[in-house]
């Protein structure tokens, strides 16, 4: 699996110019599902996110409080794109991405394991032409991979 991770002042998803989800601070992850991932890896994965600590303290120290602490939110949009490969040529080939039916459920999984802690987890539309919006807050931006 794959995760682009940004902390976000806010984040939003739309299909169509139709607004499916938003949230304000938190994080904005882009899922990249391969072929072979396991649901051990998406909840290791869930639960390293729900542990880093990058946001600020109270008293202005750098990287103090986790998504958690803040009660941040998190908005999750499937990325198969993300399993691009451009070792060859110019045209990205995407054949390490896992299956759509495949995909989707590791996606669904990931997704109720981050929403087991409580957070509002907002996620994105499985498989559809997306608009993505956000505010990069930092900027932090974060690669994940498991």
């Amino acid at each position: 699996m794959r995760i682009v991770l940004q902390r976000v002042s806010e984040a939003s998803v739309s299909t169509g110019g139709t607004l499916c989800s938003s949230i304000g601070r938190g994080y904005m992850l882009l899922l990249g599902v391969m072929t072979g991932d396991t649901e051990e890896q998406a909840a290791w994965l869930a639960e390293k996110i729900l542990k880093l600590r990058l946001f600020d303290g109270a008293d202005g120290k750098i990287n103090d409080r986790s998504i958690t602490d803040i009660g941040g939110g998190i908005l999750v949009v499937s990325q198969f794109t993300l399993a691009g490969n451009l070792e060859k040529g110019n045209r990205p080939d995407f054949l390490r991405a896992a299956p759509p039916d495949e995909a989707r459920k590791l996606y669904a999984f990931f997704v109720e394991r981050l929403r087991g802690s409580g957070l509002t987890v907002e996620i994105g539309a499985f498989g559809e032409m997306m608009q993505v919006s956000l505010v990069n807050e930092g900027p932090c931006t974060i690669l994940l991979e498991h």
